[in-house]
């Protein structure tokens, strides 16, 4: 192999050129790259390896990141962003591209590769030779070739320790710590043999031909033949019946039993004693997760799921599968996959080359496919238990900014909305989003004052006109700019938005929010008519979705409020009619205004018995009642 790795000039120049320039530099340097296999390796502007990876061909691998970024993944243009520098490796082959991406991978942890256990966390059961051998956990940097057998490996070291209690429990295998043969008849037996769950070799009782058929009863259970093993000893057991040897048939129908409940417990779980696994790989808002079930005939005995910032659903799988199994050195018969893998041919001819057959397959129909998506559930469920909220509101609001070109992450975000009933007036409402959720408290509530104002296009102009009028003099409630101003309308909307703003010396990004033929959220416009898709990030969507409707139901229900209140203190006065009191409601906006009119101006709305009847509800009788 041999490195492609810039020297210390170059890395210099690179990162002192402005993004554009920089990323148009690595373009450069990825297009001259060998088209050959190897390994690439990504680093940030202090140095830090953020990402590794493989590829059939470093030059279109490599350079593809730097192409236009409209097909990549959020996270993938995350993670390019990041990119001062990158290295390669040239490797021989594929396959030594491969083991070269995972050992590299698994030594420096990158944030956006998958990240899997160290060698520590893979334990293995260890059988060693000898006449009265007894089962044990070690890691798997202690696997020799000393005669011993191994089983494995397993995902957690507890989860092993608990195999041996179960096997030991079932068959009655002594856990003392004595050595055999050398202790047999030497002290008292311990209290697991009182307890009945030791044979008491120790007493002699148990032959050198007697143990090692539990060793072989465990071997079987241990490589998944418990049907196997419970077929021999039921055949041994109905033998024993016949013999009249009654004593020793209730003896193997017990250990049929206890063997049955180890079974159906399936404690026996997962590593290489699976006949199947099934992987499904998920890309969640803020990070991306793998999640494999281990089964054997036909019963779900373990669980491995892996997290990672990884860029590419596709590339994620891919990268986890080699690094899987490669680094376990042992992989099932059958592995059901959520989507294709480019490596699958090298791992096939691998693990073929160490006497291991494997078939990889994407099911799309029936029992497997539902097994596939149930890992894929067990995956987003994880992604789900770890991302905090905060994490959550800082990827959409990122996504926000990216998708709407803002100069930040929009933190604080107003929307405006006008309500209208008929005839009865006219009401406005800004509501505020902070940090991706509604900041009731900083809601605004405008009764519209212009009398002359007949539609939504002006009703707003003087809502925000009063709203960012009261932000210029620091009045309380009012002195935070947002970060983004959204109103319920077009681009006509936006643009008298923006001329409000402008006129204020103030800027801040508007957009209008258009809803579709169903009345739901759409897309964003700018004030120049310009439109900005929602559907490609859901998350995206679905806030701008629920601020508009929220801004919608505030302004709805501040207008039916004051309408209420207009109605009830109007109620019951003779002559006044829901026509005439609408009339009202238009005219002078609120209560306190009708209460505060003088005969004249009632008499110029209403016939003059019907004035005097509303002058009299708030005062005393004039004359000419």
């Amino acid at each position: 192999m041999k490195s492609e790795v810039p020297d210390s000039k170059e890395s210099a120049a690179v990162g002192g050129l402005s993004a554009i320039d920089r990323k148009e530099g690595l373009k450069a340097k990825a297009l001259s790259l060998p088209g050959e296999p190897g390994v690439y390796i990504m680093f940030d502007k202090k140095g830090k390896i953020i990402y590794i990876g493989k590829a059939k061909r470093l030059k279109n691998r490599v350079s593809s990141y730097f192409q236009d970024s409209a097909g990549h993944s959020a996270k993938t243009r995350r993670m390019v962003s990041r990119i001062d520098r990158f290295d390669t490796i040239v490797a021989a082959s594929e396959f030594e591209a491969l083991v070269l991406e995972c050992s590299l991978i698994r030594h420096h942890k990158p944030q956006y590769n998958i990240m899997l256990k160290d060698g520590s966390g893979y334990p293995f059961i260890k059988l060693p030779p000898g006449s009265y051998p007894s089962f044990s956990v070690i890691h798997d940097n202690r696997l020799v070739k000393d005669g011993s057998r191994y089983f494995g490996p397993y995902g957690k070291w507890g989860l092993s320790k608990l195999v041996i209690d179960a096997l030991n429990t079932t068959l009655k295998l002594p856990v003392c710590g004595k050595n055999f043969p050398r202790d047999i008849g030497k002290g008292r037996p311990c209290l697991q043999y009182h307890m009945g769950r030791c044979a008491g070799v120790c007493l002699g009782d148990v032959s050198e031909e007697e143990y090692k058929e539990k060793i072989r009863r465990a071997i079987m259970m241990m490589e998944g033949k418990a049907a196997g093993l419970i077929n021999e000893m039921e055949k041994e057991m109905a033998d024993c019946a016949d013999k009249l040897q009654f004593e020793a048939a209730a003896q193997i129908r017990d250990e049929i039993k206890s063997i049955t409940a180890l079974t159906n417990r399936q404690i026996v779980v997962g590593g290489g004693m699976a006949d199947t696994d099934v992987i499904a790989a998920v890309t969640g808002e803020t990070r991306s997760g793998v999640a494999v079930l281990h089964f054997l005939d036909g019963k779900i005995v373990g669980q491995d799921i892996e997290l990672s910032e990884d860029a590419d659903e596709a590339e994620v799988l891919s990268s986890f599968v080699s690094q899987y199994y490669i680094a376990r050195g042992r992989i099932p018969k059958n592995v059901f996959l959520s989507s294709p893998i480019e490596d699958e041919e090298i791992l096939k001819d691998a693990f073929l080359a160490k006497g291991m057959k494997v078939e990889f397959s994407v099911p799309q129909r029936g029992a497997k496919a539902e097994l596939v998506k149930m890992a894929a559930r067990n995956a987003a469920e994880e992604i789900e238990r770890v991302t905090s909220r905060e994490e959550k509101i800082r990827f959409l609001l990122g996504e926000l900014k990216r998708l709407l070109s803002l100069p930040e992450p929009p933190g604080r975000i107003e929307a405006v909305d006008i309500s209208n009933l008929g005839d009865s007036g006219r009401v406005g409402v800004i509501i505020c989003y902070k940090d991706g959720k509604p900041l009731k408290k900083a809601y605004k509530h405008f009764i519209i004052k212009n009398a002359g104002i007949h539609d939504d296009y002006h009703s707003m102009e003087e809502v925000l006109t009063r709203r960012f009028a009261r932000l210029i003099k620091g009045d309380a409630g009012f002195a935070e700019a947002p970060g983004l101003l959204l109103v319920d309308g077009g681009s006509t909307h936006a643009a008298m938005a923006e001329r409000v703003l402008n006129g204020f010396g103030l800027t801040i990004p508007v957009f209008g929010m258009v809803k579709d033929e169903k009345h739901r959220t759409r897309a964003v416009v700018t004030p120049n008519g310009g439109e900005a898709a929602l559907t490609g990030s859901p998350g995206v969507f679905a806030l701008i979705g629920q601020i508009q409707e929220e801004t919608h139901r505030s302004a709805l229900a501040f207008h039916q409020k004051q309408r209420s209140k207009f109605e009830s203190e109007l109620d019951g006065i003779p002559g006044l009619g829901e026509a005439r009191r609408n009339k009202l409601i238009q005219h002078f906006k609120s209560v306190k205004r009708v209460a505060s009119a003088t005969p004249e101006e009632l008499e110029a709305l209403l016939p003059k018995k019907a004035a005097i009847a509303v002058y009299n509800h708030f005062h005393v009788p004039f004359e000419g009642a």
